[in-house]
């Protein structure tokens, strides 16, 4: 079958190993499972059906073994399953930013730790993190099924073994207490906060999103990309979370470079702003990201002068 050339998604990351589309022939040599779920649409492309949540994993699992060398990943059942493409982006810009205080060289190696708020079961951001650039991280979440999900992934690919470890939240209340301690020092923090403020919200939203996805109506929507209510909604939603982080941040201001977040929500932003300038944050970046149709940003902090930040030892 002669595959149709995909243009190029400039919206990507210049170094996003997905900005040319997916060639699902490699991926299904790769991950035969993927086969059952791809089919030619009216425009002669290969395609799957991304309302189909077996077929949103699967993919993610031959993406996984393909372009990232991990030959075992997992997730159970309705738990958040990430689109690799717009992870990979956040990780792409992390180095971006990394490298504006080490004289616009990208720091790789196992010297730079990050620390992934939030990592869900799927423990994506530090094996896209560790298998691009090496580095090393912490990864917290406030699910104990969801940790140990993540444990089982580590052990079955031993090159995470060393590179990732794995704290459980204890207390719901806090983002970083109890998770950064006095020893600690971090070149980030990565997260994509829950950002509905509720259940119902969130199921709203879910079913929008199949709807749009399969052109129909669906009154009982299965989440495509899955999702846990502490991955998908919490009280207060994203602004509440994010400044719950804020505020926290400013309790470790010489243990982190750069304090970072995903901002789904352009509404939030002012607030954002706000309270970062309340804390008397140093420095704030927005930089930002888009896949496909759907646009987000990332919001960057660091209580570090100019100085400070050069000197950082990686």
């Amino acid at each position: 079958m002669k595959t149709k050339i995909i243009p190029e998604k400039t919206t990507l990351h210049s170094r996003n190993l997905h900005r040319f589309g997916y060639d699902f022939q490699k991926l299904i040599l790769t991950n035969p499972d993927l086969s059952n779920f791809v089919f030619v649409d009216e425009f002669q492309n290969e395609i799957i059906d991304f309302s189909n949540p077996n077929a949103v994993k699967s993919l993610n699992n031959s993406l996984l073994i393909l372009d990232y060398n991990i030959k075992n990943w997992d997730i159970p059942e309705n738990y958040l399953c990430p689109p690799i493409p717009g992870r990979a982006d956040y990780i792409h810009h992390i180095a971006d930013l990394l490298a504006t205080t080490n004289n616009e060289t990208i720091p790789e190696g196992e010297n730079v730790v990050g620390l992934d708020i939030g990592t869900g079961s799927n423990l994506i951001y530090p094996i896209l993190g560790n298998s691009i650039y090496n580095w090393s991280f912490v990864a917290t979440d406030i699910d104990e099924m969801a940790i140990q999900n993540c444990k089982k992934i580590i052990s079955q690919n031993p090159k995470l073994i060393d590179s990732i470890s794995l704290q459980l939240q204890v207390s719901s209340r806090f983002i970083f207490k109890n998770i950064i301690l006095p020893e600690d020092k971090f070149a980030f923090t990565i997260c994509n906060p829950p950002f509905h403020n509720s259940a119902l919200e969130a199921a709203k939203s879910s079913a929008r999103k199949v709807n749009n996805l399969e052109k129909s109506r669906v009154k009982t929507p299965i989440l495509n990309f899955g999702g846990q209510n502490t991955e998908l909604w919490c009280d207060g939603g994203e602004i509440a979370f994010i400044t719950q982080m804020i505020y926290e941040s400013a309790k470790y201001p010489m243990q982190v470079l750069w304090f970072t977040t995903l901002v789904s929500k352009k509404e939030n932003l002012p607030n954002i702003y706000k309270i970062l300038n309340k804390v008397s944050a140093v420095d704030i970046k927005t930089i930002d990201m888009a896949q496909g149709q759907k646009t987000s940003r990332i919001v960057a902090w660091t209580f570090l002068s100019e100085s400070q930040q050069k000197n950082w030892k990686f």
